[in-house]
């Protein structure tokens, strides 16, 4: 540490910032890292400070309040209690939200476990097929599952559904919400999978020939040997997948536009309809904050079920 700290007195970099005692040295010793702050706080922190200082006014695109910004406190979020489209906002972000992140913890698990062990051309060509869906943007993604489900003369579903003698349905009418929550689940399902990959490729293969040779059956293994070796790994991707899916907006609003009769209406969709359709960019940014304060509830929700 000495050698290190006398070579950088004696560079050009030493030489501008030379070594102080107290603050002076942590500024000098942490220098690097300032870049990166700074735009940490550009565009994460201050965002997050303009939506809550919006979410407080009248702020908005067209009318009388257009021109005259004032401070009305919590009347935006005095006006979420009763607004009943915001309620089933909420309803349908949560019903979103569990069947996604079942979903994609669950179909990534089962392609994890049924690759691993096989030999790499196996999984170098099953994988590459389960990570097209991943590696799209959502809105190409959206194009794609729109197609998939889209009318009863269509779609490919409904085609599908034809051949084998049952009636078509109109999935994006009549299940709107089940038809983006699968979607989702597709799109996504390939980040679990690769996640549980190299979690299950760390597991001791001993201890599971052991419990295998000891008779325990391949569920049994799976139960008692498996998942719990590898608890952290899901809990932590639970939380990511969480994380990325209370925010989803563009798979939904291609897919659906919010519609039919606001049944695929998230907490997304519904912020950027408030602030950029009906103009009111101070219900939206309380609408955003919302979002942000769920999102903290529920990271801080399973730390606390983690440590536990």
């Amino acid at each position: 540490m000495k050698e290190v700290e006398k070579i950088m007195r004696n560079s050009s970099v030493g030489k501008r910032l030379p070594l102080v005692q107290g603050a002076g040295t942590l500024v000098y010793k942490t220098w690097m890292l300032w870049p990166a702050v700074v735009l940490l706080a550009i565009f994460f922190i201050l965002p997050i400070c303009m939506a809550l200082y919006y979410s407080f006014t009248n702020l908005a695109l067209s009318g009388a309040a257009a021109k005259n910004l004032e401070f009305i406190w919590f009347d935006n979020y005095a006006k979420m209690l009763k607004d009943k489209d915001m309620l089933k906002s909420i309803r349908a972000t949560l019903v979103f939200l569990l069947g996604s992140v079942a979903g994609q913890t669950l179909l990534g698990f089962v392609f994890a476990y049924l690759m691993k062990g096989r030999n790499a051309t196996f999984r170098r060509v099953t994988g590459s097929c389960i990570l097209t869906g991943w590696v799209m943007p959502q809105v190409v993604a959206a194009i794609c599952m729109y197609a998939f489900f889209y009318n009863k003369d269509s779609g490919t579903l409904n085609r599908i559904i034809g051949l084998l003698g049952a009636e078509p349905v109109a999935w994006l009418y009549d299940h709107a919400l089940l038809s983006v929550t699968i979607a989702n689940i597709w799109h996504g399902a390939a980040y679990s999978m690769m996640v549980f990959q190299a979690a299950l490729d760390n597991v001791p293969a001993d201890t599971t020939e052991s419990a295998m040779l000891d008779g325990a059956s391949p569920w049994q293994t799976l139960i008692h040997i498996t998942i719990p070796q590898i608890k952290g790994t899901v809990f932590s991707n639970t939380m990511l997948i969480t994380l990325k899916t209370i925010g989803v907006f563009e798979l939904i609003f291609t897919m659906t536009g919010g519609g039919p009769a606001g049944k695929t209406q998230t907490l997304p969709v519904y912020m950027y309809l408030q602030a950029f359709k009906s103009f009111q960019l101070g219900y939206g940014s309380a609408i955003s904050v919302v979002l942000l304060v769920l999102g903290i509830m529920l990271s801080v929700l399973y730390t606390r079920v983690y440590k536990e």
